[in-house]
């Protein structure tokens, strides 16, 4: 069974930086693409970054250059680097892992709060 545990999500102050982490285990089949969502206090799920199998990355534009995606692929582990944080990005960050078994499969981590103060 995969499971995604997410950690380094906090509170830092405006202009401040994180890092977040997803470490995947339980893989024994081929990843196809893995990411990041966020959800806000009232607001949908939106996506953040994805990052594909052949390292092929895509952002949400209002986080393009100050957020960055990266994968360790020997240890099944999403990173998701943010700078410059604005109040704005405060939300719940989930991890997700799509993964190639008998059908796609997409797998959620069970997400970590990240707080920006103005």
């Amino acid at each position: 069974q995969v499971q995604l545990v997410e950690s380094g999500g906090g509170l830092v102050q405006t202009g401040g930086s994180l890092r977040l982490s997803c470490a995947a285990s339980g893989v024994t089949k081929s990843i196809v693409a893995m990411g990041w969502y966020r959800q806000a206090p009232g607001k949908q799920r939106e996506l953040v970054a994805g990052i594909s199998s052949g390292g092929s990355t895509d952002y949400k534009d209002s986080v393009e250059g100050r957020f960055t995606i990266s994968r360790d692929n020997a240890k099944n582990t999403l990173f998701l680097q943010m700078n410059s944080l604005r109040p704005e990005d405060t939300a719940v960050y989930y991890c997700y892992l799509d993964y190639l078994d008998v059908n796609l499969k997409r797998y959620w981590g069970q997400g970590t709060q990240v707080t920006v103060s103005s």
